[in-house]
């Protein structure tokens, strides 16, 4: 008997939230969930430059967002309540800061930050990326001045590395200083997201962690 693949895992359960790869059929539910958030999101986050969006353009970016899942090449995942009617958010294991490593990124909407949403998040992918996809490190990118995104890598045992100047493209000429939070496989074990309770599925709904 053939066995089940380890990952990429498609389905994460934690004790309020259902991450998963995204749908095109979730484009009505990002963009009520984007523009909602946008007055949040703007400071932080370059691609809310180009909101709000068109129903159609959601939908194209979903599609990217699935095919870079399905092909290895990036992992984006929707943040949804446990009956998945609503999203809560968005997060991501994603390749860009090279092999063996990624970074997590993170944005709660508006209405539900404060509590402690991103930090259940991203001590799931954590675990993933560890325990699943055997990585060696994972960062998180943050401004200096974005002090919640701060405290969610701080209380999840990740250490503050370095702060690089002017680095951030945000448009229109600005960039900005980006904080360097990194996590190693080798302090994993002791930190709080090795204790984050989980459910972890692949693409055939298998349980893989």
């Amino acid at each position: 008997m053939n066995e089940s693949p380890r990952g990429p895992a498609y389905r994460i359960e934690t004790e309020r939230l259902v991450l998963r790869c995204y749908q095109p059929a979730d484009a009505p539910r990002v963009q009520a969930a984007v523009e909602a958030s946008l007055d949040e999101l703007r400071p932080w986050l370059p691609w809310t430059r180009h909101e709000p969006m068109s129903l159609s353009q959601p939908v194209q970016l979903l599609r990217q967002f699935r095919g870079q899942f399905d092909l290895g090449h990036d992992f984006t995942y929707g943040a949804f309540d446990p009956q998945e009617t609503h999203l809560l958010g968005s997060t991501g294991l994603h390749t860009r800061v090279g092999p063996g490593a990624r970074e997590i990124g993170y944005w709660i909407c508006t209405g539900h930050t404060g509590a402690g949403l991103a930090t259940e998040m991203v001590a799931a992918l954590t675990r993933v990326g560890f325990e699943l996809e055997q990585l060696q490190r994972i960062e998180i990118h943050c401004s200096p001045d974005n002090t919640r995104s701060a405290t969610v890598a701080r209380k999840l045992g990740y250490t503050h590395e370095a702060t690089l100047r002017q680095r951030l493209d945000m448009g229109e000429g600005q960039l900005r200083d980006t904080m360097i939070w990194t996590l190693f496989a080798a302090d994993y074990p002791q930190s709080p997201a090795a204790s984050t309770r989980i459910r972890a599925y692949d693409a055939i709904e298998q349980r893989i962690l």
